[in-house]
């Protein structure tokens, strides 16, 4: 692995990678769960860095990506997947090509995101992947999906089983994924430590809110988010409590 990705070993069998070097807006997490008869992982980072070189292992066993939505940060990486799988509500945009830039102002303007007076990242690096690396080259390229994944389904990779929750808000076709068994939920961006970002131009605070409420009462264990650490469920409880009263 080059040092561009951070892993940490969360517990048997699940690893957490991220990009330490990328701006706090774009550092996701991707989560890697080894099953008995297959992997799976849990978005695709930025795509700065190929993952097959970086961390080859992860590509032994012909993994399946599950993209928890469709924003460059998180389905960066997806192209260099053999099999991929996303809500059908992401397709279209996944398909398209999602908008990307590493240059704070002109992603802000892809996304539609409003700087509301804060200072825009000039680079949303720290630093470059290599001396040659032109940040000017980078795009996303489009990718199409070999497995929906809308709510209730389940992905079984042998002795442990997800099932996927639509939650609906941060975009149209957003996902999270229970591992009921160990109680563990994979967020993406549905729930992270932070401002929950609902104000995009495919957000529906209405939507969110009624997501949030469900993760409310949820029973888990653990919460794996798509930015960010991990967190229990009381936390889980105060975070969309908290979203539940600023939105209302």
């Amino acid at each position: 692995m080059t040092d561009w990705f951070s892993r940490t070993e969360v517990e048997t069998d699940v690893s957490r990678i991220s990009e330490p070097h990328v701006n706090e807006l774009l550092s996701a997490n991707l989560w890697w769960l080894r099953g008995d008869d297959r992997d799976i992982v849990v978005d695709a980072g930025l795509g700065v860095v190929a993952l097959r070189e970086a961390i080859p292992a992860m590509f032994e066993r012909d993994p399946m990506v599950l993209l928890t939505h469709a924003h460059l940060d998180h389905v960066g990486g997806a192209a260099e997947f053999t099999g991929r799988a996303a809500h059908p509500a992401e397709a279209e945009l996944l398909a398209a090509g999602v908008p990307a830039s590493l240059y704070g102002a002109e992603l802000y303007d892809k996304l539609g995101i409003d700087a509301a007076g804060q200072a825009v990242p000039k680079l949303m690096l720290d630093r470059l992947p290599g001396p040659d690396y032109d940040p000017a080259t980078y795009r996303v390229e489009p990718v199409t999906l070999h497995r929906v994944l809308d709510d209730g389904d389940r992905v079984d990779l042998g002795g442990r089983a997800l099932t996927v929750l639509h939650l609906p808000g941060h975009t149209p076709g957003s996902i999270a994924l229970l591992e009921e068994v160990s109680g563990a939920l994979y967020s993406g961006d549905v729930v992270y430590e932070g401002y929950l970002i609902d104000d995009l131009p495919n957000s529906d605070v209405a939507a969110y809110r009624r997501s949030m409420e469900f993760l409310a009462d949820l029973d888990v264990s653990v919460v794996h988010p798509g930015h960010g650490p991990s967190f229990d469920r009381t936390r889980l409880r105060q975070l969309a409590e908290a979203y539940l009263r600023r939105s209302a």
